[in-house]
């Protein structure tokens, strides 16, 4: 059904249906109802072209993926906030545009966007602590929104972002009130702002309990299956391993739990973990009980809480910086127990008796 039909079924000028589908305030609200009732009836659905012609918007969204963080394109958790983000955008007209851009290419990107107007805002993707897009983005005047933060001030513009120096110090103080004192950290890429703010809550909560972090134990890299195994069985065959560790993803976890099975170690008894964001649609941490003890973030939420974010942004442009800070729950699975008294890795064992 198109505007003309729906107009026709209502006895309204197409005029006055579009004012009320749009929220102009000179339609009234009985007016507003019905209309939007009959369009639901209906499955009508503007167009968008129109739509923009009539409002002076593009209708659409972009998000500019920098080539640096191209694998975020295939990382689940992305993929579950831009799942969020569409909901939202579909739900009131706006397209979404993705974008990939190279280092060099990634200002003229921006540049263009602005210049051709074809995007109302951005979400910003993947923020560093030496970041040099909040300063293009607020000289162009595109409105943004951050999913994370830059590093330094963070008071001058629209951010979404998890506590997550809260979220590791808590989970550092668990694993410590367990017993734990050699707790390795299995890191994102700490140039990227919520990786480094995630070691310092690790670091912050072995501070307060007088234990100084261990370098060997702290490890940054891409956030991968693979990555997770293979560093994991680096950790365990050190000669003093850690008896529990932190991993800031899911995806690492399961790499962890792979290289600890190769070691013939068993998850909450023989080693501890806990892992982050493990809230995603087509991984599941166990079922009645949870595998992994774990910081739950729901990142599909993220996405819709940022979108909506960014559209109230476009439509008051005026308004002060808005911040949203989310606390991650802390739910308790299988992966963690009090430390070991002994504990063997049979392969490394074996290794050193050799020598």
């Amino acid at each position: 059904m198109n505007l003309r039909e729906l107009s026709k079924v209502l006895g309204l000028s197409q005029t006055t249906v579009s004012r009320a589908l749009n929220g102009y305030p000179e339609v009234s609200e009985a007016t507003r109802q019905r209309v939007a009732a009959a369009a639901r009836l209906h499955n009508y659905r503007p167009n968008t072209r129109a739509k923009g012609l009539a409002t002076g918007r593009a209708m659409a969204i972009a998000h500019v993926i920098p080539v640096s963080s191209h694998h975020e394109m295939v990382n689940p958790v992305f993929a579950d906030f831009i799942a969020g983000a569409g909901e939202t955008y579909a739900a009131h007209g706006y397209d979404m545009m993705l974008s990939m851009a190279g280092h060099r290419k990634e200002e003229n990107i921006y540049r263009d966007l602005a210049a051709r107007r074809s995007v109302d805002g951005i979400i910003v993707h993947a923020p560093r602590l030496d970041d040099s897009r909040q300063a293009l983005l607020q000289e162009i005047g595109l409105p943004f929104v951050v999913h994370g933060r830059f590093g330094g001030d963070t008071s001058g513009y629209n951010w979404l972002d998890m506590n997550n120096r809260r979220a590791f110090a808590r989970a550092t103080s668990f694993l410590l009130d367990l017993g734990h004192r050699r707790i390795g950290l299995i890191n994102g890429l700490e140039s990227m702002d919520f990786a480094a703010r995630r070691r310092d809550g690790y670091c912050e909560a072995l501070a307060i309990r007088g234990i100084a972090p261990a370098p060997e134990l702290m490890i940054s890299d891409e956030m991968t299956e693979h990555q997770g195994h293979g560093h994991c069985l680096t950790l365990l065959d050190r000669d003093d391993p850690p008896t529990a560790l932190l991993t800031s993803s899911l995806i690492t976890a399961m790499g962890v739990r792979r290289a600890c099975n190769e070691r013939g170690m068993t998850l909450g008894r023989d080693i501890s973990l806990i892992t982050h964001d493990d809230e995603l649609s087509y991984f599941h941490n166990g079922r009645a009980e949870p595998d992994f003890t774990s910081l739950r973030s729901p990142v599909r939420d993220h996405g819709r809480r940022a979108a909506a974010m960014l559209l109230r942004v476009i439509g008051d442009p005026g308004c002060a910086p808005l911040h949203e800070l989310l606390e991650a729950d802390f739910n308790v699975g299988l992966s963690t127990g009090p430390v070991a008294a002994t504990r063997s890795n049979p392969l490394r064992d074996a290794r050193h008796a050799s020598k």
